[in-house]
Formats: C-alpha cells, sequence, structure tokens
C-alpha cells in the first residue's frame, strides 16, 4: 500500500470521526497522521520491513497509529474504518467532496433531512429545503449546489500523480515475469491526463495466463472483474478500474496507439487513413485499396504513423488539437524535459507554513541539480500561515544575504509571495516590494467576487514594476474547486504589454495554469515558469507533473522562463513580446 493510499484512509477516518462529533484532539491526531505519511520522503512499507527501525521514530505517530499502519500494510484494510462506515452509509461520503460541506454540515444534512447522497443533496436544494437549515441560508445552499457536480467528478477520477503511484508498483509487480517482453501503461495516463478515470495496460507477451494470473495476485487487487483468453479487468482496493490487454509482439505498437488515444486523435486517424486506401485500428495498419486487407504495419508505434506519413506524436499531444497542423506545417514542437529547468521560483520555508528552514530547502534543491531557487513565504494576509510583514520580511531576506556566501555558486533570491488584496493592491508597501529579487502575486481571498473585479485586481498587479509573476493564476483545486471567474484573455494580454510572465504551478492538486490556458499564453507570448510551490523539501519534486501539463499545452524549453539561467530569466522581466500578439492569430487549444 502507497503512502498516498494511507493518508487517504486517515484522513477519511478524521472525515467520518468529525461527522459523528468526535473528540477533536482525536480528529487531529489523524489529520496530522495523515499529513505526515503523504511527506514522507520513503514509502512506509521499506519502514517497517526494516528491523532496526520503528514507525514510531517519525515525528507525530504514536503507539496506536503505528499498529493501525502495520495493519494497513499488512492486510489492505483497517477495521476502525470498517466500524465506521458501517455506521453510516457509504453514499454519505460522497457529500464530503462537496467544496463548502465539511463533515459538521454533512452530518447535520443527514440527521435533519435524511440526506444520503448526492442526488438526494441535489434535489433538496433545488426545492429550497437545505437553507432553511440552521447555520446553512441560501447562500450556502447556492454553493452546495454549485459544487455538487465537481463532487461526482472527483469520486470517478484521481490524480495523474496518484495513479503514477499505482502505475509504477504495477510495473515493479510485473518485473518478476520473464515471459514479458513489453509492458506499457496507456490511456489517459500515458497522455499526461490531470486526472485519471482507469488504468490501461498493453502487455507483449506469449503467455497470455502467467501474466494475467500475476495481476490476479496484486497485492491491492480486491476482486476480478472479468477475465478472457487476452483480456482481463480488476478492481483495486481504492476503486480504481485497471484493464489488461495481451498482445503478439507483431500488433504491440498498433494496440498501444489506439489505446493510448485520444478517442478524438484516433478519429482524425482513422480519417487520413481511409483517403490513403488504409485501414487503422488496434490490430495494425492495412491496405484496402484492392479489397483484400493486407498489414501494412503494426508492430511499432512510429511504424503506425509513418504508414499515414505521420511524425510519432509525443503522447501528451494526443488530443485533437493542433498536433496534425503542426506536422502537416513540419513544425512538430520539441517539448520541454523536466532535464530544462534550472531554477524553482515558488517554494515555503518554516517562516510560514512551510514544514523544512530556509537551510533544508536550499540543500534539497542543490541536492536536485537545480541552479537557483526564489523563497517566496507568504505575506501578512495570509494570516492563517503566519504571513510575513515587512519587518519580518527584511528580516529574512538578511538571513538569505547571509547564506549567499555559504552556498557560493548557487543563487538564493529573495522573494515572496504576496498577496492581492479584495479591494486592489498588494498586501506589501511599494519600497519593500522593491528590494525583492523575485515577486509573484497571488489571489488568496475574495475568490468569489466577479469576474471584473478579479480581473482589474490581477491586472492592477501586473502594472506593479515589482511583480515578476502570478502564481497560480486562477485559483483551482482539482476536484475541490473550481477556478474563479478571471478573463484569462485580459490578463494574459495585460502580462504580454507589462513583460510579466505566469506561473504554472506543479502541485498535482493546482497544475494551474491548465494545459490550454498555458498554451493561450503562448499564444500571447507570455512565458511560462514552471514552480512546485513546495512546502517541503519533498514538494520540490512535484516540478515533473507542472512539465507533464506543459508538455500537453506543446511548450518547448523556450516557452518556459525557468529553463534560462537567473540573469537571462531576469531579463525577460518587464521586456514586451517581441511582435505584437494580435499578429499571433491562429489555432488555440
Amino acid at each position: 500500500m502507497q503512502n498516498a493510499q494511507i493518508a487517504a484512509i486517515f484522513d477519511r477516518v478524521a472525515d467520518l470521526l468529525e461527522f459523528q462529533g468526535a473528540n477533536p484532539f482525536r480528529l487531529r491526531a489523524y489529520r496530522n497522521a495523515a499529513r505526515t505519511i503523504g511527506d514522507l520522503s520513503e514509502p512506509v512499507a521499506a519502514i517497517l520491513a526494516d528491523e532496526s527501525r520503528s514507525l514510531t521514530d517519525v515525528a507525530g505517530i504514536g503507539d496506536d497509529l503505528a499498529s493501525k499502519i502495520s495493519t494497513l500494510i499488512e492486510t489492505g484494510t483497517l477495521p476502525l474504518l470498517d466500524d465506521l462506515l458501517a455506521k453510516i452509509p457509504a453514499s454519505v461520503l460522497g457529500m464530503l467532496r462537496v467544496p463548502g460541506l465539511g463533515p459538521k454540515k454533512a452530518a447535520a444534512l443527514y440527521k435533519q433531512l435524511q440526506i444520503e447522497s448526492l442526488d438526494q443533496l441535489r434535489e433538496a436544494c433545488e426545492a429550497g429545503r437545505v437553507r432553511e437549515l440552521k447555520g446553512f441560508g441560501k447562500k450556502t445552499e447556492e454553493t452546495i449546489l454549485e459544487g455538487i457536480d465537481l463532487a461526482a467528478h472527483a469520486e470517478e477520477r484521481i490524480y495523474w500523480a496518484e495513479a503514477d503511484e499505482l502505475v509504477q508498483s504495477l510495473l515493479a509487480h510485473f518485473a518478476k515475469l520473464d515471459c514479458i517482453r513489453q509492458i506499457e501503461p496507456a490511456g489517459s495516463y500515458r497522455r499526461g491526463r490531470e486526472t485519471v478515470g482507469d488504468l490501461d495496460f498493453l502487455v507483449d507477451s506469449d503467455a497470455p495466463g502467467r501474466v494475467m494470473d500475476c495481476l490476479a495476485e496484486y497485492s491491492e487487487t480486491d476482486r476480478i472483474l472479468a477475465r478472457g483468453e487476452t483480456k482481463m479487468s480488476i478492481r483495486l482496493v481504492g476503486g480504481l478500474q485497471v484493464d489488461l490487454r495481451v498482445v503478439p509482439a507483431d500488433l504491440f505498437g498498433a494496440a498501444l496507439q489506439y489505446f493510448t488515444g485520444s478517442k478524438d486523435h484516433n478519429v482524425v486517424l482513422r480519417g487520413m487513413a481511409k483517403q490513403k486506401g488504409l485501414k487503422i485500428n488496434e490490430w495494425g495498419v492495412f491496405r484496402t485499396a484492392e479489397g483484400d486487407d493486407s498489414y501494412v504495419a503494426g508492430a511499432k508505434e512510429a511504424d503506425v504513423y509513418a504508414a499515414l506519413e505521420l511524425p510519432c506524436f509525443p503522447p501528451e499531444l494526443r488530443e485533437a488539437r493542433q498536433e496534425f497542423q503542426w506536422a502537416h506545417e513540419g513544425n512538430l514542437p520539441q517539448l520541454v524535459e523536466i532535464a530544462d529547468i534550472r531554477g524553482d521560483l515558488h517554494m515555503h520555508t518554516t517562516a510560514t507554513d512551510g514544514k523544512a528552514t530556509l537551510e533544508e530547502m536550499v540543500e534539497a534543491a542543490i541536492a536536485r541539480r537545480l541552479q537557483y531557487i526564489a523563497i517566496t513565504d507568504h505575506s501578512k494576509r495570509v494570516t492563517m500561515a503566519n504571513g510575513l510583514d515587512a519587518r519580518r520580511l527584511r528580516a529574512q531576506w538578511k538571513e538569505i544575504d547571509a547564506l549567499r556566501d555559504q552556498y557560493g555558486g548557487f543563487t538564493i533570491l529573495k522573494g515572496i509571495e504576496c498577496d492581492i488584496l479584495e479591494s486592489g493592491g498588494m498586501d506589501l508597501p511599494d519600497d519593500v516590494l522593491a528590494e525583492a529579487d523575485w515577486v509573484v502575486a497571488s489571489v488568496h481571498y475574495g475568490q468569489n467576487q466577479s469576474e471584473s473585479q478579479i480581473t482589474d485586481r490581477i491586472l492592477g498587479a501586473l502594472e506593479n514594476p515589482s511583480v515578476s509573476a502570478i502564481a497560480h493564476p486562477t485559483g483551482r483545486l482539482i476536484n475541490r474547486r473550481k477556478p474563479y471567474a478571471v478573463d484569462l484573455e485580459q490578463v494574459l494580454a495585460a502580462a504580454a504589454r507589462f513583460g510579466k510572465l505566469m506561473e504554472l504551478n506543479a502541485n498535482p492538486a493546482r497544475l494551474d495554469l491548465d494545459d490550454v490556458a498555458c498554451a493561450a499564453a503562448k499564444r500571447h507570448r507570455v512565458p511560462i515558469v514552471i514552480s512546485t510551490d513546495a512546502h517541503s523539501t519533498r514538494g520540490l519534486d512535484v516540478m515533473r507533473y507542472g512539465i507533464l501539463q506543459a508538455r500537453r499545452a506543446g511548450l518547448t524549453k523556450a516557452d518556459v522562463a525557468n529553463t534560462r539561467d537567473w540573469q537571462e530569466l531576469r531579463g525577460l522581466i518587464g521586456k514586451r513580446p517581441a511582435y505584437p500578439t494580435q499578429e499571433l492569430a491562429g489555432p488555440t487549444m
């Protein structure tokens, strides 16, 4: 069982205990344990397997929690969770995913209105019954109604990062079989979509029975849904479905292309094949002009595309957006890679809500072979994170000055994540911001304001000469919170006009800007800076999720600002695009 799964189980236990009105100290213990386990840099299972170590050595994990973690690792279940679920209908858990509807409010709905599902909740909101409960009201009812679809969607899909943990675990599980010549994940996971609804695996083997037996023996298998001669479907303990197909070597490339998709990409491919007298499907490419199908290609994915005189598209681009036009023009982009990144320009320390000290973040960045970082703790408006006022910020910058001598050759930038206030303007005085090397401006409060209000706030920040970039520009949290209303076209045009950057926040719960908006930024010639927003040393590792999103947007190394060294990147800020944005008209994503 992966760390993320254990953390999710402890979070669920805390939700159910809160739903029941349990002791807040008990709730906090499970919440803290979930955060601790989620932040561990090594698998919990590895600690348990080491006889010289104990889980209780991990801060915040006592004997009781250690025992429960051991039970989860050994059995895949937690009796406490089973007991809690036995007392509450499973459908109630869906209500806890509705934005703004915490366990206490969900409990009130369950006890007073006997609401046990999202469908019942929607019906009650539409009938105006929810607003009549104490502590709710019309506005709360409207917010709940807006969030129901988001909650329903969240039940169906998981973050790509979570899917990746499962994929890597499954690949390691299959690695023991010597009868597997090739194995590849396909589907939306391979295309790098930010959420994944199921997992698809293609296997090249002459022993499909052994391969399927191996899948059945996987530790996270809950039940087998279907099994044939070469196909198998299982459901994992967490509910995710895994589909496996075993194919011969001469069909592997065609099957991989077909099951990677997307559906829209494949529709275009089939149309192009038909025009050339060809047929393309999961079995290969066939010539049909003479009335008798003859095999053309299928062993390699590149051969499938070559038969249609096309390049082998990176999986991230296969969404029937611009990839075929790029191919026609001979202009398929060479997509940005993780190795291109030289610096990380958004992170937090223990000065606010981070879990690592300034020195620890610096050393972790050096260990990851970065050339520079910006320390960007929160400004004072974010009181819940102990945000910095001018005095504390300048004191931190003095610490950075001292560290620069200690870490010669590595650049530490004096930065700040400065809030854009609800009424407009920045959270810190202009003279303070002018002393910074790097300022990311962000909207944390007033996210329910109108589109014009939020847009004007961000436009005002872009005009500030000290602002370098806009952080997580739409404020979304995937599966948890919709983007706030903002006119991105206006924002991107202003960013181009003032020579400012836009962030792609690599946190897998954010990935903000999304792929479509990143492509729009490229159209406006606005550089993207991919940042981790790390709150721990391990948080620096989420950079690869941002890279994946950037690749889906078609971004190259040149489109991403922090692929440059610091001196070159600094020269981008305040510089207008080389030509007016209206000259860049063309297909959008």
